[in-house]
């Protein structure tokens, strides 16, 4: 498999999640969000549409799905196609058609292409632990549709193909060219919680070896304890 180039919908500054960016993703969502690190893609009017999430989270658990469709119209409508039985019939595609099944392998590379420069970016470095995996049941079969419409929002047309069939697929319902914000979430009460993902600035800080030296410490510490109480009522 030749080695993917980078592409991304949105240019460096456009990546750059602002507070109200956060701010909104959790009204999108309905809950906190947590390690954004960028946004993936945006409305017309500039809102966020696809959340960009480390590869490894704050909480040190590694973290393949890195493009999030946030936003309530594009995920509904995705949903339906969903329902209505889409992915088995690209799944069929996929065993039949050799140019297909090529294209979306590489899409695959892609994915894990752009993973790893965002890793780099927001200071998270490689996370071994998901290497070679992506998402959305890449590169062999199609297990989540809005995974692969974020990321051929996120990428641009012509990186996965099976995502950007779907995103043709929701005509109906979204298209890039309009704006469908307008009602699509609450947008009066306040956010799900004030506490919300780390800026880009903000993860560059992290340590993630001092995190991990910190998660090995406390388990050798419990495990210390555990046998000190064995060997206790060994002795009882």
């Amino acid at each position: 498999m030749t080695e993917q180039p980078i592409r991304e919908a949105l240019d460096a500054a456009g990546r750059v999640p602002s507070e109200a960016d956060l701010d909104t993703l959790s009204r999108q969502l309905n809950r906190p969000v947590r390690d954004v690190v960028e946004i993936g893609a945006r409305c017309v009017c500039g809102n966020p549409l696809v959340a960009t999430t480390a590869p490894r989270l704050s909480s040190g658990i590694p973290f393949p799905t890195t493009y999030y469709l946030a936003h309530p119209v594009i995920t509904s409508a995705v949903s339906r196609l969903e329902a209505a039985g889409l992915m088995n019939e690209m799944n069929d595609r996929l065993g039949e058609d050799a140019q297909l099944a090529q294209a979306y392998a590489e899409a695959h590379e892609s994915y894990l292409a752009n993973r790893d420069a965002i890793g780099q970016r927001s200071g998270t470095g490689a996370v071994p632990e998901i290497a070679g995996v992506s998402a959305g049941g890449m590169p062999t079969r199609v297990k989540c549709l809005h995974v692969l419409v974020g990321h051929s929002l996120a990428a641009g047309e012509g990186v996965n193909p099976l995502g950007d069939e779907a995103l043709a697929a929701i005509a109906e319902w979204w298209t890039k060219d309009n704006c469908y914000c307008v009602g699509a979430w609450d947008t009066e009460s306040e956010a799900p919680s004030r506490d919300r993902s780390r800026h880009v600035k903000t993860q560059e800080q992290q340590d993630p070896e001092a995190k991990r030296a910190e998660r090995a410490r406390k388990r050798a510490e419990r495990e210390a304890a555990q046998a000190a109480e064995s060997a206790e009522k060994g002795d009882a």
